[in-house]
């Protein structure tokens, strides 16, 4: 399923068979909630559009810095065996750790 993006923010695409319309919410975002929705695929855009641009205003207004979905920094936990090998890896590339792990999820999700 494809995803919808504006602005640095990613949302949802499902289909409410209940109300018989398009919703979505905005992905990554744990303390605070976008929701949308739509009847057709360019409401459901526009509705996804005018959540975000509320959600930077109201934080605007209100001095709050608004949430990105991902801060960029995640934590992993691997065996001692892995490390080991992943800091041998990055040393003979000549690159830190967090550069050679960086690199390989790069490539692996582009």
């Amino acid at each position: 399923m494809d995803n919808l993006e504006y602005k640095g923010y990613t949302g949802t695409v499902e289909y409410n068979k209940e109300d018989n319309c398009l919703i979505g919410k905005v992905l990554g975002m744990n303390v605070d909630s976008i929701t949308y929705e739509g009847e057709t695929l360019s409401e459901l855009q526009t509705d996804f559009s005018a959540g975000i641009d509320s959600y930077l205003e109201g934080c605007r207004e209100m001095g709050k810095k608004p949430q990105k979905p991902y801060s960029g920094t995640f934590n992993v936990r691997i065996s001692s065996d892995v490390h080991a090998r992943i800091a041998t890896l990055a040393q003979q590339e000549g690159i830190s750790i967090n550069a050679f792990v960086k690199e390989i999820l790069t490539r692996a999700v582009m």
